[in-house]
């Protein structure tokens, strides 16, 4: 198949592109060029924030599959449904897990649950893009919505609030102290971006995916005091924790509140049975260890990858600081 993804060398995408490419399709990725494009891919030069270059250049795209990983407000699909309609023969979005409601009544999340989020504005809006895209679903239009939830690749290490790069991981090395929020109690998922891939390549080009919605998640689900007991027993260092609840450090650094109380001050737990009902066999395979091991490997292959970043460092010791002085 034909398959035509705005974005590709992301996080998520890009393990996606490869996961897709190996399975025999022809891959072109949309993306604006600032990230290097694997050479076994074509490759689409445009900056989708350029509305009128963004229709021009793919006005005569076709593809049996479009997956757009870079669509945050429904302005960004609209666009699509003009450049696609008639054009292919199944629509992915890749939403997010946040749009269920806030808080949970019941767990684990299905996808039955309501989209309701009134402190994300990250989450409202993909909520309105699912809205636009169910009421544009059609023949000549047919559209699949996926919603990852925190999902990462190698070149990540994962983090509530401070980042993906290496720096909370020599924070742990050079024993400073990192943020958990509460008491690190509340469970969260995290996923590997290779066994997402292989959960969505299974919907791509499946019809009986068409008009339907799927989270595709880790069955397993850890504490955040488990997630970083696992990431400091991988870097060989136990972590030294400060514990900061969540009202005061949304006070201190308003920014989090929505990616506090929208989103991971919540128990991530998912039910995944339908994204395995429509793709048989499917299952997460590696756990967070095995997926966190090959993270910390990949940025120890090469001393350049364990760059710390002195602002994101700084944060850290300035938000403790800020958040004590709240608690007092």
């Amino acid at each position: 198949m034909k398959i035509v993804m705005i974005g590709g060398t992301g996080n998520i995408s890009s393990e996606v592109a490869a996961n897709l490419y190996r399975k025999g399709h022809s891959i072109s990725v949309v993306t604006t060029g600032k990230r290097p494009v694997p050479p076994q891919y074509t490759h689409i030069k445009a900056d989708r924030n350029n509305t009128e270059e963004f229709k021009r250049i793919l006005s005569n795209c076709e593809a049996d599959s479009v997956i757009d990983f870079f669509a945050f407000v429904p302005e960004n699909l609209k666009t699509d449904f003009e450049i696609f309609k008639g054009k292919t023969g199944q629509f992915i979005f890749i939403s997010s897990a946040t749009v269920y409601e806030k808080p949970h009544k019941k767990i684990p999340v299905t996808e039955q649950t309501p989209l309701s989020n009134p402190f994300w504005p990250y989450a409202q809006d993909k909520i309105k893009c699912e809205e636009y895209l169910w009421s544009v679903n059609n023949p000549l239009f047919p559209v699949t919505i996926v919603r990852p939830s925190h999902t990462f690749g190698k070149n990540w290490i994962p983090s509530p609030l401070s980042g993906n790069d290496f720096t909370v991981a020599q924070r742990i090395l050079d024993g400073r102290p990192i943020i958990i929020h509460d008491r690190g109690e509340s469970l969260w998922t995290l996923t590997a971006a290779s066994d997402f891939a292989e959960g969505i390549s299974g919907l791509v080009g499946n019809n009986e995916a068409i008009g339907e919605a799927f989270h595709i998640t880790s069955d397993e689900a850890l504490s955040w005091n488990q997630v970083y007991r696992t990431l400091g027993d991988t870097l060989g260092k136990e972590p030294i924790v400060e514990y900061i609840p969540s009202e005061a450090l949304a006070r201190v650094y308003p920014e989090a509140r929505g990616a506090l109380f929208g989103d991971k001050k919540e128990n991530g737990v998912f039910d995944n049975t339908k994204i395995k009902k429509f793709v048989p066999g499917f299952c997460c395979r590696k756990s967070f260890a095995a997926a966190i091991r090959e993270s910390v490997e990949w940025f120890m292959q090469k001393p350049v990858r364990m760059a710390v970043n002195p602002e994101e460092d700084r944060f850290i010791d300035n938000l403790i600081q800020e958040c004590k002085k709240v608690a007092i």
